[in-house]
């Protein structure tokens, strides 16, 4: 029977969930009703993660009480939460490719004459459930044919096609284009007014916002806030998470763009640096304390500037200065030992080696000035990885910990220390808060204001506009592998920024 518009449908009662000894979940109560959508926001961390597989069979609660339309359920396996009506959608589809739409709309449960597979009557039923939610897919294709938005709209289908009364989705969005988001999302807008508890979790503000009628809060497995979105500002919700206020990370972050020494010299100096099709003549200077960000667009030059900067890309013309040594080009360890590190863009390819400990993976390059007559000192190594992991607040096990376990914000600030402990010059930055959760990413960003405070050079690649104009004390802006543009003081705003780049593009 389905639930009245707005009624209780999955209510946790003082819920509480330990793993050895260490609290995931403490006295919990959280509530999803019919015809709404209801975030559950937090911190990497934070217990989002353990609460959902608590009510989806996945662990059982060491104490507290689920229920589900109002009766008392336990659920010794998610298949039991499935048949209960709770699906879930996690961030990587769960579907099979190599089936047709229909199949796997179907899988396990096909429509059947004589015994076998009816496909006819399969796909038709696919093709009307899909028309019911205004998606457009031809049930016959194989999955993979598919891009990745309608892979997860399919799979949002499956589920709910099973009788679903909640459907939790986590990460839904976190690989998709924009244009995929929106769709994304007005079928959850189609979920909701068919009278289903959407549970949606997710780091992006304005999905939250957009969607969302209510939130629930979990910081370190405690509820620190719950109610509705519409009573919340960004800040407000920020400032919950983090337990601290936004604005005060805000100003962290502003005043990196005014603390470079004016008179002093120049620390870095980029001087037409050329590679065919990547790069073409690109220069500018960087300060002590100063903080420049490279605007563009995708396929703008951003990242290969920062390689060719870090000697990780030979260039044809053109040269690196640092502190008036010109640096060899194509060479990362000539870089590295002039004082140059760099953080990048995707830490998975090119920055955690995940199967070796956070320890290992933080001291790898400071290895060298670690050693005495070619021995390694452990407790030196001790020293340095304690004294990262408190100071960036990594938060793990052990350092012993394998860092493929750490969350994307623990990763990345396990990467970020592993440079930071060669004592830079200058720090080169691509992307540095890509796929993490809001908590971490405004850690990440008051540090790099901290960094640059305390006189370091730091050079900032992100696609977030907000975060680059915000973190930046100048913007040199890139098009087609050239710098169009050099936003200074007051230029530095979104406006200006939006101009300089749509002026380069109609000039390309």
């Amino acid at each position: 029977m389905a639930a009245a518009p707005n009624d209780p449908v999955l209510t946790v009662r003082d819920v509480h969930k330990s793993f050895a000894g260490v609290h995931a979940l403490s006295r919990v109560d959280f509530t999803a009703h019919a015809g709404r959508v209801h975030a559950l926001v937090g911190e990497n961390g934070a217990g989002k993660s353990t609460l959902i597989k608590v009510f989806t069979g996945v662990h059982q609660p060491d104490s507290g009480e689920i229920r589900l339309g109002g009766e008392p359920v336990t659920f010794k396996a998610p298949i039991d939460a499935q048949h209960a009506g709770i699906s879930t959608i996690y961030q990587e589809v769960n579907l099979v490719p190599l089936m047709s739409v229909a199949q796997n709309l179907y899988l396990g449960r096909e429509p059947r004459r004589f015994g076998l597979v009816d496909h006819a009557a399969m796909n038709r039923q696919a093709r009307e459930l899909l028309t019911a939610y205004h998606i457009q897919v031809d049930p016959t294709k194989q999955l993979r044919s598919l891009g990745l938005g309608l892979q997860q709209m399919v799979a949002v289908v499956r589920a709910v096609s099973i009788d679903a009364r909640v459907v939790v989705m986590d990460e839904p969005t976190s690989s998709l284009e924009p244009r995929e988001v929106d769709q994304l999302l007005a079928l959850v807008s189609s979920l909701r007014e068919r009278g289903l508890a959407v549970i949606y979790v997710s780091h992006k503000m304005d999905e939250l916002f957009r969607v969302c009628d209510d939130v629930t809060v979990l910081r370190d497995g405690v509820v620190v806030h719950a109610g509705a979105v519409a009573d919340l500002t960004r800040a407000d919700l920020v400032g919950h998470m983090l337990g601290r206020r936004a604005e005060e990370l805000q100003r962290l972050r502003g005043e990196a763009a005014h603390q470079a020494e004016r008179d002093a010299e120049p620390l870095l100096e980029v001087d037409g640096l050329t590679r065919r099709a990547q790069i073409d003549d690109v220069s500018f200077e960087l300060l002590p304390g100063e903080v420049v960000g490279l605007g563009g667009l995708l396929g703008s030059g951003r990242t290969e500037t920062l390689k060719a900067i870090a000697g990780a890309m030979a260039l044809d013309s053109g040269s690196v200065t640092l502190d008036d040594h010109k640096l060899r080009s194509g060479s990362t360890a000539a870089a590295v030992r002039a004082g140059i590190a760099m953080l990048p863009e995707d830490r998975k390819a090119e920055g955690i080696i995940p199967d070796l400990s956070v320890r290992e993976n933080i001291a790898l390059a400071a290895l060298p000035r670690l050693s005495r007559s070619g021995l390694v000192s452990e407790s030196r190594i001790d020293t340095l990885v304690d004294t990262f992991m408190e100071r960036l607040r990594i938060k793990a096990s052990s350092p012993h910990q394998r860092v493929g376990d750490l969350s994307g914000g623990n990763q990345q600030k396990v990467v970020l220390a592993r440079w930071l402990s060669t004592e830079p010059k200058v720090l080169l930055l691509d992307e540095p808060t890509r796929g993490i959760d809001v908590g971490a990413k405004a850690e990440v960003q008051a540090l790099v204001a901290e960094l640059a405070h305390q006189g370091l050079g730091i050079v900032l690649v992100s696609s977030e506009m907000e975060e680059l104009i915000g973190g930046s004390s100048r913007i040199v802006v890139l098009q087609n592998g050239s710098a169009v543009g050099d936003l200074r003081g007051e230029q530095v705003t979104e406006a200006d920024l939006m101009a300089a780049l749509s002026s380069s593009e109609g000039e390309s």
